[in-house]
């Protein structure tokens, strides 16, 4: 694998050296080597995506072997040398005028609901239709303005799926299967955002939710749109506060807390399995269970799953105030917003706490990607 298949001209790879990698090595390496080694058995393996990224290369595909090769039991120090002997990082420069990379957090809502409509659990969580058509990454369908899903109709041509108010508005019909209750329809819409949820019943039993395509439409940010109508303030946005608006404003049809969802016109659809309790994380784009602070969401247009990043940043990962996340992570994840190659989301872990301190996060800082090195040994 070479740098030079990944510049496409609108970035830049700068050629870095272990030793400007703050920390890299003080890590303890053997939760980021877990992590590693499961993204390099898929890859090995040729196991499905479940949102298809850039494929690996033949270098990728050697190195990950190797790494099986030492198994799960490899030292510290066979780590170490396994990482400096066989790729190079390189720091990700977006561009010419904006040098650093943005960071953003997410974590997996545990959410009550129910498998059937109730009085207390009345917005559904939809599967995914059977005329919803996907494309790889990359191809779009110039007939449809550059969309990555479209509708199949009957007669066979395709057409831009529905947005979110046409969905809501009942377009689907027959086609909009529920597969689980939720509350309210802020609580379903912050499911979408985050790609998946572990639902709990009132009989105890636990439902995972886990990502099973979205309708190609725009993904618009409706913190930001609150933020620049002066709804709330920018000090102030939080995920508590986001929610409050809403219901605030009501979330009938028609009403504004219902109408600011409907800005965001990306749906996404969802399959849902009885809970894994042995399970790290839930299952990310790549196909794999998410390890928290060790798992990233990157660009899959850009970026194969299974790739080591090194994040240098300030971000409230441990506290709700910011401190030095330097971390070896991997790209096992995507997500619609998360757009460019020194774009990532960092995958925080399960429940409220996890939900807080993600809800914080909109830092800047360094992102280093390691690529194999061609012919490494």
């Amino acid at each position: 694998m070479t740098p030079g298949s990944f510049t496409p001209g609108d970035f830049d790879l700068q050629r870095a050296r272990f030793e400007d990698l703050p920390g890299v090595f003080d890590d303890t390496l053997t939760d980021f080597w877990k992590c590693y080694l499961a993204s390099c058995r898929a890859i090995v393996d040729d196991a499905p995506e479940l949102r298809r990224a850039t494929q690996p290369g033949a270098a990728q595909r050697a190195i990950s072997a190797r790494a099986l090769a030492l198994g799960p039991n490899a030292t510290r120090l066979e780590i170490r040398a396994y990482l400096q002997q066989g790729f190079a990082p390189y720091l990700i420069v977006p561009n010419a005028i904006e040098k650093r990379a943005f960071f953003t957090a997410y974590y997996r809502p545990e959410v009550r609901a129910s498998l059937v409509r109730t009085e207390q659990f009345r917005e559904p969580l939809l599967a995914r239709p059977d005329d919803l058509v996907t494309l790889p990454p990359g191809e779009t369908i110039v007939s449809l303005d550059g969309f990555s899903s479209a509708r199949r109709r009957a007669d066979g041509v395709l057409e831009p799926y529905p947005t979110r108010a046409q969905i809501d508005a009942g377009v689907l019909g027959a086609r909009a299967r529920p597969v689980a209750y939720v509350a309210d329809a802020i609580e379903a819409f912050m499911i979408h955002v985050q790609g998946s949820a572990r639902l709990v019943l009132d009989d105890k039993r636990s439902f995972d939710l886990t990502y099973a395509g979205r309708n190609g439409q725009p993904y618009t940010s409706i913190g930001k749109i609150l933020i620049e109508r002066g709804d709330i303030k920018l000090e102030d946005m939080s995920l508590d506060r986001l929610k409050g608006w809403v219901r605030a404003n009501g979330q009938d049809l028609g009403q504004a807390g219902r109408a600011l969802l409907h800005a965001n016109r990306s749906f996404v659809f969802f399959s849902a399995t009885p809970a894994d309790e042995n399970a790290v994380g839930p299952i990310g784009a790549a196909g794999l269970p998410l390890t928290p602070r060790r798992s990233i969401a990157i660009d899959r247009s850009v970026w194969p799953y299974g790739l080591p990043f090194f994040v240098e940043a300030d971000v409230p990962w441990r506290q709700s105030d910011a401190t030095p996340m330097h971390r070896l992570m991997v790209g096992q994840d995507t997500g619609t917003a998360i757009v460019g190659p020194a774009r990532a989301d960092l995958y925080f872990g399960d429940g409220a706490e996890a939900g807080r301190l993600a809800g914080s996060v909109r830092h800047y800082g360094k992102l280093f990607v390691l690529l194999p090195l061609d012919g490494a040994k």
